[in-house]
């Protein structure tokens, strides 16, 4: 095996302790050494990106296989992403697991070369209400002993997605947090008692939490039925993905999570195979999607997903006040601790040398993934 040479990037980087200081970052596969001098003003030096929610972009698919996560994982990687979980959509179970077992054949190969690192996959459904679909097919089904079964022997699910009120989902989530899979709470009618007992049940078993996309697909906050988005905000141990595309969340939503969460919420994508490729038609789980102004809908004008990328949700977040520290642990340190990656998601040394740099107008620069260089170039998406 071939030794990786050693690299030194020379910019303001970002401590774990939240502070930016100049200096000099050496690093092969891990990082090696971090030195306070004098260096460049105009180059921040970050954590990589983690997306711990994202479908697709390029033109390519979770749901498609290995072809289409190399796709989406060599996009995302332009866009300073350099860890993600390819997520599936609801659909039929023989789809389900035959791209779960595209996530596994992946990974096994040893990941995407020039794209992000692969941990796992997101289960999105089946298990969710069929009254919050949102912009998933309509095959929602119920957890069974089973298909519980089918889904541990593939080993490979990192999260999952459910919805709390459905028989049997407890059971599914306690066999899966015994794996070490994050639970996440979405697409779900289940009101704020539920969910809250629920999530107590969880932690007591040591297990993590989150909420799938919070706000989205579960319903609103009122004084009386504050509901599951309500139930998550107030929970002190679960993460929040967020979806800061300018669509999804109005930003007073995102700062109210951001207040009553500091430290827990998470910036993703949800991005669909249409990120990267512009406006006009596409396709999401075998439903026809326009993509207009950014802005992606079925033909009934439900939202579905987004053409996100998190160097744009960065900037998102910094437009609304947020300092970059703060939003840089959304998009690493946070989703790595939801997630439990311990060997990613600051810079210090003997972690992983997954890097994103930026420049002064907070546009990315260079990303190395694992002590590799992305080569940066414009999208392939229509390639």
């Amino acid at each position: 095996m071939t030794a990786r040479s050693t690299h030194t990037l020379r910019g303001h980087i970002l401590h774990p302790d939240g502070e930016f200081r100049p200096g000099s970052l050496s690093f092969g596969l891990q990082i090696s050494g971090l030195t306070t001098e004098a260096a460049p003003a105009d180059l921040y030096i970050l954590p990589g990106f983690i997306d711990t929610h994202i479908h697709g972009g390029a033109g390519g698919d979770t749901m498609d296989g290995p072809a289409g996560i190399q796709k989406l994982a060599r996009l995302h990687a332009q866009h300073g992403t350099t860890t993600l979980l390819p997520t599936t959509i609801t659909h039929r179970w023989p789809e389900v697991l035959a791209a779960l077992r595209g996530v596994r054949e992946v990974m096994d190969a040893g990941g995407v070369v020039g794209g992000a690192d692969i941990v796992g996959a997101h289960l999105e459904g089946p298990f969710i209400s069929p009254g919050r679909l949102g912009a998933q097919p309509p095959h929602a089904v119920l957890p069974q002993p089973d298909l519980t079964a089918e889904l541990l022997a593939l080993d490979v699910i990192r999260a999952v997605t459910l919805a709390p009120e459905l028989p049997g989902a407890l059971e599914l989530a306690r066999a899966l947090a015994g794996r070490g899979v994050r639970i996440g709470i979405g697409h779900t009618r289940a009101d704020a008692d539920t969910v809250s007992a629920f999530l107590h049940t969880l932690h007591e078993l040591g297990a993590r939490t989150c909420a799938t996309h919070l706000y989205n697909a579960m319903g609103g906050i009122e004084g009386r039925t504050p509901g599951a988005a309500g139930a998550l905000l107030a929970d002190p141990h679960a993460f929040l993905e967020v979806i800061l595309d300018s669509v999804h969340v109005h930003p007073t939503a995102f700062l109210l999570a951001h207040a009553a969460a500091p430290g827990r919420v998470l910036l993703i994508t949800d991005a669909m195979r249409a990120a990267g490729l512009g406006d006009g038609p596409s396709e999401l789980g075998g439903q026809p999607v326009t993509v207009q102004g950014g802005k992606a809908t079925l033909a009934d004008g439900t939202i579905a997903g987004s053409v996100l990328t998190l160097d744009v949700a960065l900037r998102n977040a910094v437009r609304l006040g947020l300092p970059l520290p703060e939003v840089s642990r959304m998009l690493s340190a946070a989703p790595a601790a939801s997630l439990g990656l311990t060997d990613r998601g600051e810079l210090r040394v003997g972690l992983r040398a997954d890097l994103t740099v930026l420049d002064a107008d907070l546009n990315v620069k260079a990303v190395y993934v694992g002590g590799q260089a992305i080569p940066l170039q414009p999208t392939e998406a229509h390639a």
